[in-house]
């Protein structure tokens, strides 16, 4: 971070006393030489750079222009790199886009392979069903995620954003009356008996009057947030619920390639308890994204769902399209599922919850990104009116309830509970809501209970016999760990 910190201010001492943050980045350089935790103090401390975080770091700044004011905002990023712990295969929605940079289309962003098929299979052991879609993909596009993100740090620095990458906040900063003043980032050189060794760097101090938390599912700062507020309980009130999703990319065959191509399965190899279901997208460039996502309500706790992937790429109709192939990445994040029953009060003192950190997750559309980049966007439109009017940040709540993420999670609201009751009446349940109701059911379905409780006793289970890992289409955890 030393080195961060002389890059910024040598930086900003050739751009004159003037510049943005000149002040804040010299007040840090004189704490960090009088051998103090180094600290900068920001307008805006944005944690995290993913959709919902550079989002909202883009708003702020067209605000501040079209505003001809300045507001200084700082992105902090636990990875090596923007774009290093964004792991989605995604069908991308762009209807958030469309809105926070409406000639996206014209500036080269990488968004080029439009949905071409839309497909929705039932899976038995040998056999591949089709069934009506539900996932409404035209107008979408087959996307890497962490290469639009990329794109979206650029677009956020060349409007004067500062992004740092490598750094993780691990600590919430308070001021007066338990009001959030930033975050700090964790010590580097600790040994593992707690002692500092020759290498030990103290954290960093990012100081903002609001700070944005954009961790991503299950932030460590969010939930701990969201617990010492009682902001689940200000909200709508229920848990939230979690999935496990499992990826791998695949540079496969040519002649097997259908660029834009989308499919979604349920059913094999998960059993009639389990909720979940897969997904295989064909991007550009003969590559392949193929993932399970698994409920972590799961009964049994010999389950793998780890395991349960490499079975689904046995499936004749899966192994068909992957054999010939190699697999290039491998990875596995956590999901929020539970919708529009689980969305917490976003606004805390000093600041707010964006993006899947909040959890506003469309279950049935199996997509997020759209929604967590308006979270973003409405955030920083709150934020605005706040630091340069004097408004309340609980704007953002309010303006929430009336966007079209709370029109769209509603109507998806009771899809994710049906399963409760078991694969046949949640998808008889679903059909219903879809195609009869439109979402607009008298009732609202409540969670069951929370997942760590649904798991039974072992006793109650026998062992399951996994297939071991033949080395070209399925894989031991080593391996997959090592990619």
């Amino acid at each position: 971070m030393q080195r961060v910190l002389r890059a910024a201010v040598g930086r900003l001492a050739h751009a004159g006393p003037r510049a943005p943050m000149w002040g804040p980045a010299r007040a840090a350089a004189a704490r960090w030489l009088s051998g103090g935790r180094e600290a900068m103090d920001y307008d805006v401390v944005v944690v995290g750079a993913g959709p919902a975080g550079l989002a909202a770091a883009i708003r702020l700044k067209q605000l501040c222009r079209a505003a001809d004011t300045d507001l200084s905002v700082c992105v902090l990023e636990k990875g090596s790199e923007v774009g290093a712990h964004v792991l989605s295969g995604n069908v991308f929605e762009p209807r958030a886009l469309d809105e926070l940079i409406p000639q996206w289309r014209q500036e080269d962003a990488p968004i080029r392979v439009p949905v071409s098929s839309d497909k929705f299979w039932l899976l038995t052991k040998n056999k591949a069903w089709t069934l009506p879609s539900p996932f409404e993909n035209k107008g979408n596009y087959v996307i890497s995620l962490s290469q639009l993100v990329r794109w979206m740090a650029a677009k956020a620095e060349e409007l004067g954003v500062e992004v740092y990458p490598g750094f993780a906040a691990s600590e919430i900063l308070y001021g007066e009356n338990q009001i959030v003043t930033g975050v700090a980032t964790n010590d580097v050189g600790i040994a593992k008996d707690g002692s500092k060794r020759e290498t030990f760097q103290p954290g960093v101090e990012l100081r903002g009057r609001i700070t944005l938390l954009a961790e991503g599912c299950r932030g460590s700062l969010s939930e701990k947030i969201i617990r010492n507020h009682k902001l689940r309980e200000s909200g709508q009130g229920q848990h939230q619920t979690y999935a496990l999703g499992i990826k791998e990319v695949w540079e496969i065959e040519e002649g097997k390639h259908k660029p834009g191509s989308v499919v979604h399965t349920v059913g094999w190899p998960l059993g009639t308890k389990t909720y979940g279901g897969s997904f295989i997208y064909h991007l550009d460039d003969r590559q392949l994204a193929i993932g399970l996502v698994v409920a972590l309500n799961y009964r049994n706790p010999f389950m793998s769902p780890y395991d349960e992937f490499q079975k689904l790429k046995q499936h004749p109709s899966v192994r068909k399209l992957l054999e010939g192939g190699m697999v290039l990445q491998y990875g596995a994040r956590t999901l929020n599922e539970g919708g529009f029953q689980s969305i917490p009060n976003p606004v805390f003192p000093g600041g707010a919850i964006i993006g899947c950190s909040a959890g506003f997750l469309n279950v049935p559309k199996i997509k997020g990104t759209h929604t967590a980049m308006k979270s973003g966007m409405l955030a920083a439109e709150a934020t605005f009116e706040a630091l340069v009017k004097g408004s309340s940040m609980e704007l953002y709540w309010e303006n929430l309830k009336k966007s079209w993420i709370w029109e769209e999670l509603y109507t998806a609201r009771n899809y994710r509970p049906a399963f409760e009751y078991g694969f046949i009446p949640g998808m008889a349940l679903s059909a219903l809501e879809r195609y009869v109701f439109k979402g607009k059911l008298p009732f609202t379905l409540k969670h069951g209970r929370p997942d760590h409780e649904a798991t039974d006793m072992a006793n109650l289970h026998s062992p399951i016999q996994y297939p071991k890992p033949d080395g070209q289409i399925s894989f031991d955890v080593p391996t997959s760990l090592y990619r």
